[in-house]
C-alpha cells in the first residue's frame, strides 16, 4: 500500500487547489511555526537567516501571505501566524515529522539526516498518503528528534520540558527532544549520546554564559550555551 501511494505521488501530476499553498509558502509557515516556540513574534533577520534567504525576499513574500491572511505583520516587533496560518503551519509540520519517522523506521535512515529530506517530502505528500504513513507507523506522536507530531486534526501534544541551559549542577534529567534539526548538529550530539531518552547529569555550569559539563553514559562533556539551549529535558 505504502509504495502504491509513494509510486502514484511521485508520478501522477498533481494541481494545487485554491486552498493549497505554494512549496516557497508552506516553507514559511512551517518556520514561522517552528521559530514562534521560543519566540512570541517572529523577527525578519531570525526568518532570513532559518530560511537563507535576503531579508528584503523575506519582506515580499511576508506581504504576499499576509494578503492570503495566513499572517499578521507588527510594526518594530515581528510576524506572528494568524489562526488560518497556524492551521495549515501545523499540516506542513505534520507531514514533515510522518516522512522522519518513515525515513528512518522503514528506510534505514540516520536520524541526523532525515530532515532535509522530509522538508522536500512534505511539499508532495498528500493527506491520503499521509493517513497512510501515519498508519503504518503506527500513530508514532513525536519525530525522531522528540518534536511532537500533531494529529489530523491539527493538535499537537506536547511533553513538558525546558533547555537544558535551566538545568543545575547535581541536577538530572531524561532528554526529551532536540529543537534544532540541522544536520551536522544532529551528529554531533548523537556523537555525545545527546538523543532523546537519555539521562544526563548536569555537573558544572560556567558562570558569564560560560559552558556546561554534562555527564551521559558514563562520560563528561562540555556544551556551549548554544548548543545546550537547544536540548530540552525534564528533571528525573
Amino acid at each position: 500500500m505504502l509504495v502504491f501511494y509513494l509510486t502514484r505521488a511521485s508520478m501522477t501530476p498533481h494541481t494545487k487547489s485554491s486552498t493549497e499553498r505554494s512549496e516557497p509558502a508552506e516553507m514559511y509557515l512551517e518556520t514561522i511555526y517552528r521559530l514562534s516556540e521560543t519566540e512570541e513574534a517572529v523577527r525578519t533577520s531570525a526568518l532570513a537567516n532559518a530560511l537563507g534567504v535576503s531579508p528584503g525576499a523575506v519582506t515580499n513574500t511576508l506581504a504576499s501571505l499576509e494578503r492570503q491572511g495566513l499572517v499578521h505583520r507588527r510594526a518594530y516587533k515581528g510576524v506572528e501566524l494568524s489562526p488560518k496560518g497556524k492551521t495549515e503551519a501545523l499540516r506542513v509540520l505534520r507531514r514533515h515529522r510522518l516522512a522522519e519517522q518513515l525515513l528512518t523506521k522503514v528506510l534505514g535512515m540516520n536520524w541526523s539526516e532525515v530532515h532535509d529530506v522530509a522538508c522536500r517530502l512534505e511539499h508532495v505528500m498528500t493527506r491520503e498518503l499521509t493517513d497512510a504513513v501515519e498508519k503504518l507507523l503506527r500513530n508514532p506522536k513525536t519525530c525522531p528528534h522528540g518534536n511532537p507530531i500533531p494529529d489530523e486534526t491539527g493538535h499537537i501534544r506536547r511533553e513538558s520540558s525546558q533547555p537544558l541551559t535551566n538545568f543545575k549542577p547535581n541536577d538530572r534529567a531524561v532528554l526529551v527532544k532536540i529543537t534544532e534539526e540541522k544536520s551536522d548538529m544532529l551528529r554531533y550530539l548523537a556523537s555525545l549520546g545527546l538523543m532523546p531518552g537519555a539521562v544526563v547529569e548536569v555537573q558544572e555550569k560556567a558562570p558569564f554564559e560560560g559552558p556546561m559539563i554534562v555527564k551521559v553514559m558514563g562520560a563528561s562533556y562540555a556544551l556551549g550555551r548554544n548548543v545546550a539551549s537547544i536540548v530540552q529535558a525534564r528533571r528525573v
